[in-house]
């Protein structure tokens, strides 16, 4: 009896990311939800790639949609997690996400600001503590405010630490967004509907509903198997690397999952039994996705759906990804939004540059500019290619 491992090809893997992504016109869905099921968490750290995540994959995109869903009716939830990264995810998942990695990130982040407090001021715990209890307070009389208005009903939120030293970009900002990010990862108080428009960085604050408690090591495995079903198969260092975990917890969590051990083109991976045959073959298509898109981020290793001739363009100096054409499963350029609202694209490859290719992402650019209608956007994280696509020099 052979004790091979099964092997599953980067083409294999291109097509089931396509379809388990929602990456073609006939895999779009109805709502944000759906969206977010499929994906596990929708990258927040830019307030209008959840937008864009949500309308390249729904089949009548609408902000309302996702306005009810994040303020009116919260099925789902801002949450800082992996990475120390802000993401979204569905309310069932909000406590797996937060006993296996949101409490870690929480802990560290009040361990740092008390650091702070305690060498610039000689404050504790005890300070902080009366400090986030203040904080509650003006939320249950005001409903929701923002940090400034937080700031002129809590004076301990106006006290002033000094950042680097002695060094050109030195500052001595307020404890504010400190304080309130603290409370935030530990789910106390959350990100409340925008101020101006949905693209609006600037937001309200409102106190938050607990999430039921979990083991963190069942939460872990509850996780990972969420992972594996959206983005496997995987390596253990893409696992660890989305996650944010330690490699010892993270082979521990992946040992639980069922999932088994397979042959990728970079070498060993998992995959859930389900996975193992091939997905079917899907008639190519183009999308649009934004900066910071789960999919672009969603593994470690991306070779298989990413030329590393194209990081430089694609990327920041941070390893943040930009806006992307993807077609058949791979990445073939990137796009912007110019001041004037059109949607600006360019081909980095011969794939992408076929006519059928073009026609699509030309439909796909028009999608997105009906969909941004007035709204005017810009990453946060600015890569080569999208800085000369919005000035019109590439």
């Amino acid at each position: 009896m052979s004790n091979a491992r099964p092997k599953i090809t980067d083409r294999q893997r291109r097509a089931r990311v396509t379809t388990s992504h929602l990456l073609t016109p006939q895999g779009r869905v109805d709502t944000p939800e759906q969206v977010c099921e499929a994906l596990v968490a929708l990258h927040a750290t830019d307030p209008a790639t959840v937008y864009l995540t949500v309308a390249a994959r729904t089949t009548d995109p609408a902000p309302a949609q996702l306005e009810r869903a994040l303020y009116a009716e919260r099925t789902l939830v801002r949450m800082l997690c992996m990475r120390r990264t802000m993401f979204v995810v569905p309310r069932e998942l909000a406590p797996v996400v937060d006993a296996s990695t949101a409490r870690a990130v929480a802990a560290r982040e009040r361990r740092n600001l008390l650091k702070v407090l305690a060498e610039q001021h000689g404050h504790g715990d005890a300070w902080l503590a009366a400090t986030e209890d203040a904080v509650l307070a003006a939320l249950a009389g005001l409903g929701e405010a923002t940090a400034a208005q937080l700031a002129a009903a809590v004076p301990a939120l106006r006290t002033q630490i000094t950042v680097s030293p002695g060094k050109p970009y030195g500052a001595t900002p307020r404890i504010t967004s400190r304080v309130l990010g603290v409370m935030a990862a530990e789910s106390r108080i959350r990100r409340g509907r925008p101020l101006g428009t949905w693209a609006s960085s600037q937001f309200r604050w409102t106190v938050a509903e607990p999430h039921p408690e979990m083991a963190a090591d069942e939460a872990r495995v509850e996780l990972a198997t969420h992972y594996l079903r959206a983005f496997g198969p995987v390596t253990t260092d893409d696992i660890k690397w989305w996650t944010g975990w330690t490699l010892t917890d993270t082979r521990k969590a992946v040992a639980r999952t069922g999932a088994v051990e397979v042959d990728l083109s970079h070498g060993p991976g998992h995959a859930l039994p389900d996975h193992l045959d091939a997905p079917p073959e899907t008639e190519p298509a183009a999308v649009l996705l934004p900066a910071l898109d789960p999919t672009p981020m969603g593994w470690r290793h991306r070779d298989w759906y990413l030329d590393p001739a194209l990081v430089p363009e694609l990327f920041d100096a941070y390893g943040n990804i930009g806006p992307t054409i993807w077609w058949d499963g791979r990445i073939v350029g990137g796009w912007t939004q110019r001041p004037d609202g059109e949607i600006a694209t360019h081909a980095l490859t011969p794939a992408g540059r076929t006519s059928a290719a073009r026609a699509a992402t030309a439909a796909e650019a028009a999608r997105m500019a009906a969909f941004l209608g007035d709204i005017r956007i810009r990453p946060s994280m600015r890569t080569p290619l999208e800085r000369r696509l919005s000035t019109g020099s590439a």
